[in-house]
């Protein structure tokens, strides 16, 4: 059938006989490759552990020079903590984490750090009374026969508290939200661990009213810059704590740092600010729940140690809440200062300096500036924002002599 025969498969003749297998030679192995991927691997071994110090050095691997290289390179284990810090964090997470309390009557303490009488009671006075001001009618036959102005005056009672910490003599007081207000004083010395103590002593009897939302560190030489209800209005509502915080990498910053400090404190989290404060009542309880970090201060800052002046009142603190709650800061200080003479202390008012004009331009600054103490003497510029919001930094300033008073209470007028 040729159907079948459709399938036969044709004679051997037929079959075409196909080639063999071509014998190939064994290809030479590519040595160079393999060793300039070595030497490359060794390279980048060598790099990651001994990192380059020149930027030209970083440039071999990327044109995007170190960063890109370390961002590229896996991250170094982290450092496990102390029995001492963990501890420490549990704590400081727990009060952080714990919601403030609500209270109808909530306060702010105003702590005084002062060597002895308060030479601006009588304008905190005014600060603290409340007046209103009322135009009284004496009528006959039903129409005015005479009006006059008087005003009534009364404090701001259950919104604040005063607190004073006399270190040297006891204060006379001419106010009477000043009488009795003195806390147990101890001795304190400017740029020892001294005066870090007499703030954390404030913060302790503050703290015993639970009222107290807020906590406002002040000295002898502040005044206020606003009335009562401004002032309150803008640290109650704000969602950060007013603490002076920033980098600087000269003598008079980084230069201060002390490796005794180690492992808790790392060169890279040290950090430097104005002492004076204003600080959230979860931020204040943090304060005092730390012995460990205060410790490393109270015993590896302090002047002269190693040749250096470290100043723990401007180190503690801002070093403290960058490691602890960095977010939770404004990184400026709601006290105004002039450092613009470059000198241990800042500018002092006398009365001749004491202008409306001088008192606007304080109260309108709406930028926080800080120096560098190195040759470069660069400017650290942040605008001042509460809850989001630019708003102008200063609600205190210093330092002014006792000679000023009069000018201040007749320009202020609170």
């Amino acid at each position: 059938m040729k159907g079948a025969q459709g399938w036969q498969l044709g004679s051997m003749a037929d079959m075409q006989i196909l080639p063999g297998s071509r014998h190939r030679p064994s290809l030479k192995r590519p040595i160079w490759i393999i060793f300039l991927v070595s030497l490359v691997s060794l390279f980048l071994v060598c790099a990651y552990i001994y990192p380059p110090h020149g930027n030209a050095a970083c440039y071999v691997f990327s044109s995007g020079g170190c960063k890109a290289l370390t961002n590229w390179l896996p991250p170094a284990p982290a450092r496990e903590l102390t029995d001492e810090e963990i501890i420490s964090w549990v704590v400081f997470r727990d009060i952080l984490n714990t919601p403030p309390v609500q209270s109808k009557n909530s306060k702010i303490a105003f702590m005084f750090l002062t060597p002895s009488s308060l030479p601006f009671e009588k304008l905190w006075d005014m600060f603290f009374r409340w007046c209103r001001y009322e135009l009284s009618y004496d009528w006959t036959y039903g129409e005015i026969d005479k009006g006059h102005f008087h005003n009534t005056c009364q404090g701001h009672e259950g919104k604040f508290s005063v607190y004073v910490h006399a270190s040297k003599e006891k204060p006379v007081h001419v106010s009477r939200y000043f009488l009795n207000r003195e806390i147990r004083s101890g001795e304190v010395l400017w740029g020892k661990i001294s005066m870090v103590d007499a703030e954390r002593r404030l913060l302790a009897h503050a703290l015993k009213d639970p009222e107290n939302q807020h906590f406002v560190l002040l000295s002898e030489s502040c005044v206020p810059l606003h009335n009562f209800d401004y002032v309150y209005n803008y640290l109650m509502h704000a969602n950060v704590s007013f603490v002076d915080c920033f980098v600087d990498p000269g003598p008079h910053g980084n230069g201060r740092y002390s490796e005794r400090m180690l492992p808790e404190v790392e060169k890279k989290n040290f950090r430097k600010g104005a002492q004076w404060f204003s600080m959230r009542r979860q931020h204040a309880l943090i304060v005092m729940a730390d012995s460990l970090y205060y410790s490393r201060f109270r015993d590896y800052c302090k002047p002269g140690l190693d040749g250096k002046n470290c100043i723990a009142d401007e180190h503690y603190l801002p070093t403290f809440f960058h490691m602890i709650d960095p977010g939770g800061i404004a990184n400026w200080s709601v006290t105004h200062v002039d450092w613009s003479e470059r000198k241990w202390h800042p500018k002092s008012y006398r009365a001749q300096d004491v202008t409306d004009e001088l008192l606007k331009n304080i109260t309108s600054i709406d930028l926080s500036v800080h120096v560098t103490s190195n040759e470069k003497s660069e400017e650290r510029v942040q605008a001042c924002l509460w809850n989001g919001i630019k708003r102008p930094c200063y609600l205190f300033a210093r330092k002014f002599y006792p000679e000023t008073l009069d000018k201040l209470m007749m320009l202020l007028n609170f």
